[in-house]
């Protein structure tokens, strides 16, 4: 007897039954719902008066909402004598210049190792992988000799320039390229007359878009949420997460306000990544060749 043919959007669906499918959905419904609290009790916190922030058992809800931590976040913001919009055109700053300088360099970069053929070039990619295994807090200090040699400490490169030299998305950006860019269509463009540098623009860039997409919002969202820099002393190139520090450090009193500048600091990149989500799951769905 021929097996009835299960059907979804009008496609045939052959490799679950309907009970796997509801399993399937109930277990990812319940971990969405572990990973979505903590972001849900940041928010509740952020609009508790400063009498139920310490209620202990600690509540999931609000008895009496409020927004003056918000309020409060502004004034001492407003009172500090580094103005509060120079802390905020810090983050961006340094955000989007690590972030668009990381991509450039780790996309050229990684094109050169995977598709390129050079002397050295297995070795240069092993002493990458290498670097993979330090923790940033062990190079401290040969950082700090070398951004000093160049004079950067205390400015924004002292930032800008580690994150844009990271390697962790080079080895990304080169593991994607190997896998997702057939180099007979790299082939095909060179013999139509395309430069090397078009042919990684034009060619070998649309193709690896959910790495690339992927690498933004894993490097703006380690600059959004970088703090005090051990290589900055300055307080008018300080980050916004640094005033916040500053703020959350003044005792149990700026307790509501530390709890509303949680909120603020995380908004953003969640942001960045749902507006990209979508993107990333379609480039996911329709990337590599079919013969």
């Amino acid at each position: 007897m021929a097996q009835k043919l299960r059907t979804r959007g009008h496609r045939v669906v052959l490799n679950r039954s309907a009970g796997g499918d509801t399993g399937i959905t109930v277990v990812l419904t319940i971990l969405g719902l572990f990973m979505f609290l903590p972001m849900y009790y940041t928010v509740i916190q952020a609009l508790k008066p400063l009498d139920e922030l310490f209620m202990f058992p600690p509540r999931f809800y609000v008895i009496n909402p409020t927004f003056e931590n918000f309020a409060d976040l502004f004034v001492l913001l407003s009172d500090s004598w580094v103005p509060f919009s120079r802390y905020i055109f810090n983050t961006v700053f340094i955000t989007l210049c690590g972030t668009v300088g990381n991509l450039i360099f780790s996309s050229m970069a990684a094109y050169s190792l995977a598709k390129l053929r050079f002397p050295g070039r297995n070795a240069i990619f092993q002493l990458i992988v290498m670097s993979l295994m330090f923790h940033s807090t062990v190079n401290q200090v040969t950082h700090f000799i070398i951004l000093s040699s160049f004079g950067w400490v205390d400015t924004y490169l002292s930032i800008i320039v580690p994150s844009v030299a990271s390697t962790m998305g080079l080895y990304l950006m080169k593991q994607f390229m190997e896998s997702s860019v057939p180099d007979t269509v790299l082939e095909s463009a060179r013999l139509d007359g395309a430069s090397e540098f078009r042919t990684f623009l034009i060619i070998a860039m649309p193709m690896v878009k959910p790495a690339w997409l992927t690498l933004i919002i894993e490097c703006f969202k380690s600059l959004w949420n970088s703090g005090a820099s051990i290589y900055i002393q300055s307080e008018q190139l300080k980050t916004f997460n640094y005033a916040i520090g500053q703020i959350v450090s003044g005792g149990i009193a700026r307790s509501g306000a530390g709890a509303a500048a949680t909120v603020v600091m995380m908004a953003v990149p969640i942001l960045v990544f749902v507006f990209n989500q979508s993107q990333i799951i379609e480039t996911m769905g329709s990337s590599g060749m079919k013969d």
